[in-house]
């Protein structure tokens, strides 16, 4: 069984991006009897759903969480919905910055977590992280993988959604020290127990994608 953890390269100038070290961090270990399998996603609105499709088709995983960075929070931020919109306020790494277009032509206007998010902001808390619901993934290349990913799992019973992750100190420092951020130790103990709660809930890790490919 395995867990599919995403993770973005940097962007807007960065040279590291806390989603992708998270991500790796954690690839290989194993959760519940199910075995983290990392994937790193270009931050590319072309490339971005093309490398997500690649790795749901190639791991059929009973559990998918995409990792994102947001700087400027305090919080593990722990996403509800994702909207059918796209509008970049920076170019994404190929230079390309879309605005005011939906994620998919005639498709709903938005999908909500399936991860059970209130257990998991409750969890994160106990073991004193710092964490929290957010009821906006944006509108960059974030919002647009975790659009596609409940809309590519809809209605196969696979626990799906998106976590941000604050900035790491080192970025705070090279760019605005006043500017919240987290430890990559702390960031990664937070998902690791983020991804144990859900596999614990009721019937997760029995839950596996349809035999054929994901929908388009």
């Amino acid at each position: 069984m395995n867990i599919l953890l995403t993770g973005f390269e940097p962007f807007g100038g960065e040279a590291i991006n806390p989603s992708w070290e998270v991500a790796r961090a954690l690839d290989g270990q194993v959760i519940a009897s199910a075995t983290v399998q990392a994937r790193c996603l270009p931050t590319s609105f072309g490339g971005a759903p093309e490398a997500l499709v690649r790795a749901l088709a190639e791991l059929r995983p009973v559990l998918v969480v995409a990792l994102g960075q947001a700087s400027g929070r305090s919080e593990v931020s722990i996403e509800r919905v994702a909207v059918n919109l796209i509008d970049a306020r920076i170019a994404d790494n190929d230079g390309q910055r879309p605005q005011d277009v939906p994620v998919r032509a005639d498709a709903p206007a938005a999908y909500f977590s399936t991860l059970p998010i209130k257990a998991m902001r409750d969890a994160l808390r106990a073991a004193g992280h710092p964490a929290g619901l957010s009821l906006s993934a944006g509108a960059f290349v974030c919002n647009q993988v975790f659009y596609e990913l409940q809309h590519r799992l809809a209605g196969q019973g696979v626990p799906s959604g998106f976590i941000h992750l604050p900035a790491l100190p080192e970025q705070a420092a090279r760019t605005q020290p006043t500017m919240p951020s987290m430890g990559l130790a702390a960031q990664i103990d937070a998902i690791r127990l983020a991804l144990a709660v859900t596999l614990a809930g009721e019937g997760a890790v029995a839950a596996r994608p349809d035999e054929g490919a994901p929908t388009s």
